[in-house]
């Protein structure tokens, strides 16, 4: 791949459900964000919908059909299309770089962790998208897996880990885009914040132990996963990303941020 004159950002997405697309305010969100950004050359995404080891690429090939992982949305969400072109070079350059074993499945195609926000971040679909897959759960690894990944935002790659800050879906009681987000949601999404201001990367893997609202906010690891693989690609780790992105959808976070 050729070298950039930028560094590409790498950016923490909350990714949300089907329906973002008809939500003014985050759709707005999104685009406006993306219109601050330099044009990125490839997108490599890291989505909580995929967790296979060992890491595992995706969505090589243009063309691949999208993968709609969600159910009880309305029938038009399901044709939904998102036609960027494959990677298959992004996906030789991480082989290149990666000390651990990869291996393909080309004709995954990308899930909506990846293709809801882009949809609404790069609508034409015209720069080449590449899917990775959350091989582990622990968090040290995985930011390890970043701090790998970081030369690419030297050659034009946006990083995107694609999660949500609170994902306690069996606990949510209101399913409106504007319900009041519950007291577990707003704490840990506060504590998220302060925590990521001071740099504290460690407290943040351990967030399971010293966060407030856990369980309830990740009853599962996988929408706070991505985090780390953000903050890993970081060039200064310990210094406080840029939210762009904060409020609530349906009582959950919708923090998203940029790393430096």
């Amino acid at each position: 791949m050729s070298t950039a004159t930028t560094k590409a950002p790498a950016l923490y997405i909350g990714h949300g459900a089907p329906p973002l697309l008809d939500d003014p305010i985050w759709s707005g969100e999104l685009a406006g964000w993306s219109a601050t950004l330099e044009k990125p050359k490839a997108i490599l995404v890291v989505s909580a919908h995929w967790e296979s080891a060992p890491l595992t690429l995706g969505s090589t090939e243009t063309g691949t059909p999208l993968i709609y992982d969600f159910g009880g949305f309305a029938p038009r969400y399901y044709e939904l299309q998102y036609r960027s072109p494959g990677a298959p070079d992004l996906a030789a350059r991480i082989k290149a770089i990666m000390d651990e074993p990869v291996t393909d499945q080309p004709r995954r195609g990308l899930d909506h962790g990846a293709y809801i926000p882009l949809m609404k971040m790069y609508p034409d679909a015209d720069i080449p998208v590449l899917q990775m897959s959350i091989p582990t759960q622990d968090p040290e690894k995985l930011f390890a897996i970043g701090k790998k990944l970081a030369p690419l935002r030297d050659e034009g790659v946006m990083i995107i880990g694609s999660g949500f800050l609170t994902h306690g879906l069996p606990f949510l009681k209101e399913f409106r885009i504007e319900a009041t987000p519950p007291n577990w949601s707003v704490e840990f999404d506060l504590w998220a914040k302060e925590v990521l201001d001071r740099g504290a990367i460690d407290e943040l893997m351990n967030y399971k132990a010293l966060a407030p609202g856990m369980p309830y906010a990740h009853p599962t690891f996988e929408h706070f996963a991505p985090i780390f693989i953000t903050l890993g690609a970081s060039t200064l780790p310990d210094a406080a990303p840029t939210t762009a992105i904060d409020g609530y959808w349906m009582g959950l976070s919708k923090r998203s941020f940029q790393v430096a």
